[in-house]
């Protein structure tokens, strides 16, 4: 094999291996501006949330964090019980809204006999 084929294989292999990264440069960078007009999209879809949309979800305070590492047990029990019962007798209210509005029967245990 003569001398100047070893110098074009390696021109070769050298050219190959650079279009092989160009390609691999422009996939990823179209996969990260694909990735950022995405977060781009999601971000335009939070930041038009009105007001009354949020006033209309019941807001409940989140503790400030680090609070429960500080507080007795007990103090957190009874908070996870509260906001447990919260939960549930706000869950039974929209179901009974939901059945209301099909025009469906109420389960006797949704019902509020108080």
């Amino acid at each position: 094999m003569p001398w100047w084929s070893w110098i074009l294989i390696w021109i070769a292999l050298v050219a190959v291996s650079l279009l092989f990264y160009v390609l691999l440069g422009i996939r990823l960078f179209r996969q990260f501006m694909a990735t950022l007009k995405d977060l781009g999209d999601a971000g335009e879809k939070l930041g038009n949330f009105s007001p009354a949309v949020l006033q209309a979800q019941p807001h409940q305070p989140a503790p400030t964090q680090g609070t429960a590492v500080f507080a007795s047990p007990a103090q957190m029990r009874h908070d996870y019980h509260t906001s447990k019962s919260a939960r549930r007798e706000d869950r039974r209210q929209r179901r009974v809204q939901r059945r209301a509005a099909r025009g469906q029967r109420q389960s006797l245990g949704d019902l509020d006999f108080t």
